[in-house]
């Protein structure tokens, strides 16, 4: 089964304050923009769109993809890093399913937080992110629940570390509600 590697590099703002991380992006024919959470049926910019604006689509483009321009934009203003705990993987059933995605290296989390001396929160996106990240640096606590926090050391200060619902639709809670936790986690680091 062949390894895939991250087709991007971390998104890293030098003011960046919030390091959100997915699990891997979705297989290429999925994207409608080379950014983070690329595939159109993916709620993201969607929940940002209404969390930040009040306007669901925001973010959309033309062409019913994203507009990949404004959320750049957007995201460096508001000092919001992106990437994913995991740079190599293998798809086990050659989808975006995170249930089939074996990851075979974690990504350099606390490298990235170096680079941010700002950044005091890591969200991560869903369970498979949580579990990756937990892995590689948890520390003997129980993970946080879906839209709460919990506090670990990671390269050498304390960061808050929030676990949000999952943007992928199959993930079975309405827009409006995952943009609710949203919202409390934007609105707990001081971003809206």
């Amino acid at each position: 089964m062949t390894i895939e590697s991250h087709p991007l590099e971390p998104f890293l703002p030098q003011n960046g304050r919030i390091l959100m991380l997915g699990s891997f992006p979705p297989p290429k024919e999925r994207w409608s923009m080379d950014f983070f959470y690329p595939n159109k049926i993916n709620d993201m910019w969607r929940i940002i769109g209404l969390v930040f604006f009040g306007e669901r689509d925001r973010f959309v483009a033309q062409n019913g993809g994203f507009d990949k321009e404004s959320i750049v934009k957007f995201c460096n203003e508001k000092g919001i890093a992106l990437y994913d705990t995991a740079c190599e993987v293998r798809r086990l059933n050659n989808d975006a399913s995170d249930k089939f995605l074996e990851v075979v290296r974690q990504s350099d989390i606390a490298g990235m937080l170096e680079k941010m001396p700002n950044c005091k929160a890591i969200v991560v996106t869903g369970q498979k992110a949580l579990d990756t990240l937990m892995e590689k640096y948890g520390e003997k606590q129980k993970s946080p629940s879906v839209g709460k926090h919990i506090e670990i050391t990671l390269a050498g200060r304390k960061i808050r570390l929030y676990r949000m619902p999952s943007s992928s639709r199959a993930y079975p809670l309405k827009l409006e509600k995952k943009a609710e936790y949203y919202n409390a986690m934007f609105k707990n680091e001081g971003l809206v």
